[in-house]
């Protein structure tokens, strides 16, 4: 893939559309967090039938798995397909290059509707459907892939950091058949208004093993449980338009269908192998933010450079302007082939390892992050003002170097993965 189809332009031109239409004239109070994301989200899902399609797709893979499990509990035989049929994944599967467009085109006028929308389905309902049971895949699912309910996916705390697993204090003890929650989540993203929430937590069998040591498992809340608090939203540097906050477990008591596959041995690993697979996803999403950062400055400096005047002639003819445009143009194209190559090897069915991941999250975040510092520096004053829209993606594109991992943890990923070769 060395460029867009016209189905994908077709779609970016219907995208922009809305934007012009329901987002830019609403960015101030998206920004400020008067106007709450989540209707702007289903409206969009709405428009372009997002919503129809991902419901019929998600029912229609919730009835092979229903029908394969009725089959095997009458000792029927199952048809070849049915049996390497493993059921779940993304909901959005096969539809890549157009949540590529989609995520592009958010990411460069508001980033937050993307992050509050990825989280939902693409952390939150995703993992639910590669680990729950049936039952809960039909209990949870069909409200999260159309935005009816929205997800959080929790699993940052405030002590731990990039040391997500060795620094989680979260943890639940077995009560009879049930568990018992208790502990603390920060940063999480849709954290203040989720319906639902996938959390992550240490199994503490109190035999005084080491707890860095202690298995995860991966359970889904909804909002109003007794014992479960959901924190007011932060206020941030950017990103303003994504809630977050915190979340408070005190004796949240879980019975057992709350359990991702409804057992602690899970085919799938526990829940570290299960956020893995996400930190992946999460990371090459961040290149198609980072990407529709790009474009959107890219398009806002050339624009600029050829309609402000300075000493008599448009300021891009200045060399030193020239330059900032070049830099621009080169971290566009290396993050837009980036994206390609994500694109063509998913629909080869080879997804990036989490180091390849890494990588991709590493370079693309400060790619956007510099550009959008320089596209601030070519406006001037102007830049520093809110008016003129660079300042907002600009503070947005820091948030790639901190979002799904600080910048540092790749480094290690990147290094970890080339070592093990």
């Amino acid at each position: 893939m060395f460029e867009w189809s016209e189905t994908d332009e077709m779609i970016r031109g219907a995208v922009r559309a809305f934007i012009d239409k329901e987002v830019r004239p609403n960015l101030d109070a998206l920004d400020s967090g008067e106007m709450s994301p989540y209707p702007v989200i289903r409206k969009l899902f709405s428009e372009f039938g997002i919503d129809v399609m991902t419901g019929e797709m998600v029912a229609k893979m919730l009835a092979k798995r229903r029908a394969k499990e009725e089959a095997l509990a009458a000792g029927e035989p199952l048809p070849e397909k049915s049996k390497r049929d493993s059921g779940g994944g993304s909901p959005f599967s096969g539809q890549e290059s157009l949540m590529a467009v989609l995520i592009g085109e958010l990411s460069g006028v508001c980033m937050g509707l993307v992050s509050a929308m990825g989280v939902s389905i693409g952390l939150g309902a995703t993992t639910i459907s590669s680990r729950g049971t049936l039952a809960q895949q039909e209990r949870w699912l069909p409200d999260l892939v159309t935005m009816k309910k929205v997800a959080a996916w929790a699993i940052t705390e405030p002590d731990s950091g990039s040391d997500a697993f060795g620094g989680m204090k979260t943890y639940v003890k077995r009560d009879g058949e049930d568990y018992i929650l208790n502990g603390q989540k920060t940063f999480i993203t849709n954290g203040p208004y989720a319906d639902v929430v996938v959390v992550y937590a240490k199994l503490d069998e109190g035999d005084g093993a080491e707890k860095r040591d202690r298995k995860v498992l991966t359970f889904v809340l909804d909002k109003g449980m007794e014992g479960f608090t959901q924190g007011k939203p932060f206020k941030k540097m950017g990103l303003h338009s994504s809630p977050t906050g915190e979340l408070f477990f005190d004796n949240v008591r879980l019975t057992k269908d709350r359990l991702l596959g409804e057992t602690e041995e899970h085919k799938g690993g526990d829940g570290r192998d299960s956020a893995r697979s996400s930190f992946t996803a999460e990371r090459v999403g961040v290149a198609f933010m980072a990407l529709g950062i790009i474009n959107e400055c890219h398009r806002l400096c050339v624009d600029y450079a050829k309609n402000r005047k300075l000493w008599g002639q448009e300021i891009g003819r200045f060399q030193l302007v020239q330059l900032k445009l070049a830099k621009m143009e080169v971290a566009r194209i290396n993050v837009q082939n980036m994206v390609f190559s994500a694109l063509e090897r998913g629909r080869a069915g080879k997804q990036p390892t989490l180091a390849e991941a890494s990588a991709m999250k590493l370079y693309a975040s400060e790619a956007a992050t510099e550009v959008a510092m320089e596209a601030v520096q070519l406006f001037g004053g102007n830049g520093y003002m809110t008016e003129y829209r660079v300042e907002q993606l600009a503070r947005d594109a820091k948030s790639l170097m901190i979002y799904a991992g600080s910048n540092e943890i790749q480094v290690t990923h990147v290094a970890k993965g080339l070592l093990a070769q």
